[in-house]
Parts: structure tokens; sequence; C-alpha cells
């Protein structure tokens, strides 16, 4: 017999019997909304799976039996992740050679200090480049005399000519005159352009004379070439061979990321 509880002196139905009750009143609801919204099709009854109530014991349990998702790493977070890796790396160290028309000084230049840099086995820690303060000679290959020189000494000189331009200033740490005029021309184009883009106000940092590492000649300025003789162009390889040396040691020994193999 089942049990049955007191609410105010008054004995009422078991807690069981009153769950079974609301069960059908709840299939009856249904069951009368059907006829109501499709007055030709026959209500079933039972009422099926789908439609049947469900207890709070019974739906916990199916919730329960679900499989658990594991939350994967966005696309965003990863690229994040990436980014910090990336900035994490040391960054090649940059130098950008420049003369007049980049054709003689400024190729040579590029030319011998790649070539000091190969030799070492740290191309992989360099960029290495060259310009012009004028863009004359664009698209031009090097002075068929400065290559022939240089190609004596075993350096290639394969750069195309190429005015310096705005973004210079942000992707290069030094930024190499061969001659004082050299260098006022580029630090005037500097001024110039700062006033139509933000540029970083320590590039004019950036701009020194080749000579300034030399260590085996007195000159100041690395001579133009381009109306002497032969000797001129050795005498332009004989100064950038002295400051490239030099220069290199210089970087290796301010950046102790880079070693040579």
């Amino acid at each position: 017999m089942a049990s049955s509880y007191l609410f105010a002196g008054t004995a009422g139905p078991s807690l069981p019997d009153a769950a079974a009750a609301g069960a059908a009143a709840s299939a009856a609801a249904v069951r009368a909304v059907l006829r109501t919204r499709l007055p030709f099709a026959p209500c079933p009854s039972p009422l099926p799976a789908c439609l049947a109530p469900v207890s709070q014991e019974s739906l916990h349990t199916r919730l329960t039996r679900l499989p658990s998702v594991r939350p994967t790493p966005s696309a965003a977070a990863a690229d994040s992740a990436d980014s910090a890796a990336s900035s994490r790396q040391p960054q090649p160290f940059s130098v950008l050679f420049v003369c007049l028309g980049n054709i003689c000084r400024s190729p040579a230049a590029e030319g011998v200090f790649s070539s000091l840099v190969t030799n070492k086995g740290l191309d992989a820690h360099f960029k290495i480049d060259s310009a012009g303060t004028i863009g004359y000679h664009e698209g031009d290959l090097a002075d068929p005399r400065m290559r022939a020189a240089s190609k004596k000494r075993g350096i290639e000189i394969t750069s195309i000519s190429r005015p310096i331009r705005p973004s210079d200033f942000k992707d290069f740490d030094l930024i190499l005159a061969m001659d004082l005029q050299n260098k006022d021309d580029i630090l005037a184009k500097y001024e110039l352009w700062s006033f139509k883009e933000p540029l970083p106000a320590d590039a004019q940092r950036k701009v020194k004379l080749i000579c300034s590492y030399c260590t085996k000649h007195r000159e100041t300025e690395v001579p133009d070439p381009y109306y002497g003789g032969p000797q001129g162009f050795e005498k332009v390889l004989d100064l950038l061979e002295d400051a490239c040396d030099s220069l290199l040691d210089s970087i290796l020994t301010q950046s102790g990321h880079i070693s040579s193999s």
C-alpha cells in the first residue's frame, strides 16, 4: 500500500502517484495542442518518445552520457603564439651601402661585405644591400669596369641599381655613405621624408661614413672612380676591403647572438 503524506492535516496522494498524475496531465496537454494544430491527423496514444514528457532525472542521465568536448585553441591564438615565438628570434643585422648612382662604389661595397660574410658562414645573420642618392641608373647593372676589377679579387657584383627610399631608414641598422656629399644627401632626404611619413627618430644615427671603419688607410672618403682609369677602381676596392673587414668585426663584437662557423 502506497504511503501517504500529511499537509495541513489532510491526507494527500503519495509522491509516486502525484508524479504519475503530472506526467499524464502533460501528455494530455500535448495531445490537445496537436489536435488543435493538426485537426485531421490522429493523435497517437501513447505519445511518441520524442514528445513524451522527460523527467528531470531522465534528462540528467541523458546529458551525462553525451561525449565530452575539449576546447581547441583558436586560429587567432595559434597565430599569436607563432608571432611571439618569431619575435623572440634574433633578426638579421642589416647594412645598406650608399653612393651617388649605385653603379660603382656602393655595389662594390655590397659585394666585398657579402663575400666576407659568406666566407664566415654568416649569410643567415645578415641583410646586405646598396642604393644611390639619385635614381638616374635605376635598373642598371654595376659599371662593367667595377665588376671586372672585383672579379679579379674573387668578388662577384650582381646588384641592380636603385635609389634610396624612405623605408630604408626603417629596414636597415646601418646606412654607410661613400663620401661626405653622399652622407649629406642621405640626411637631407631623411629630413624631407620625415615630414611626409613617420620615420625612426634615431635614423640619423644609422648614417655613417664607410671609411670611419678603415684601420689601414687614412682616407676619410671613397673617391668616385667613374671618370678615372683602372687604378681608381683598384683604389676603391682597397679602401672597401679594409673598411668592410673592420665593419664585420665591429658588428660581431656588438651582436653577441652572431657567431662565425
